[in-house]
């Protein structure tokens, strides 16, 4: 008899022990490649790049930053050889792909800048992503400023775009 018991105390740890790595390996969001662009002393705003992946149907709500006052998510398009940008509420992430938030599309906006940014700079960020279920996942990220030749979001004068037309 004790034999038994001790024999399903072993099995119910184990199972207990399996369900708690189960839940830790749960949807998650991986992100990778975060950087920030280093920004020239008085310059009021700069960008943030990363890819991010999701193990479920999931959806980018928001960045927070102390480095910024304000933090949006914005996406770049090319329209009849004008290049616009605008603020969006929220970036779709299927499951299993890689979104990728870069100069030229979706991109993080940090605005109203507390301090200048230098390249090799660790700009703390936090994203909250939302699955499907509607489960929000907090991830903290140290993101290295370098510099960027091309494309200067850094040097456009947001105070006046219109965020009105979010999507």
């Amino acid at each position: 008899m004790t034999s038994i018991c001790a024999s399903r105390f072993k099995q119910l740890a184990l199972g207990l022990s399996l369900i708690g790595m189960a839940w830790q390996v749960s949807a998650q969001t991986q992100v990778n490649d975060a950087w920030v662009r280093a920004t020239v002393a008085g310059q009021p705003s700069s960008g943030a790049f990363m890819t991010l992946k999701a193990d479920t149907d999931s959806k980018l709500l928001s960045v927070e930053s102390p480095v910024a006052k304000l933090v949006q998510i914005h996406q770049s398009s090319m329209k009849d050889d004008v290049m616009s940008m605008q603020q969006v509420q929220s970036v779709d992430l299927p499951a299993g792909k890689a979104v990728n938030f870069d100069p030229h599309g979706y991109h993080i906006m940090l605005m109203n800048l507390s301090a200048q940014i230098k390249e090799g700079d660790k700009v703390p960020l936090t994203l909250t992503v939302e699955n499907a279920k509607g489960e929000k996942e907090t991830i903290k990220v140290e993101a290295p400023a370098r510099a960027l030749d091309t494309m200067d979001h850094g040097n456009m004068d947001h105070s006046k775009m219109d965020h009105s037309k979010m999507q």
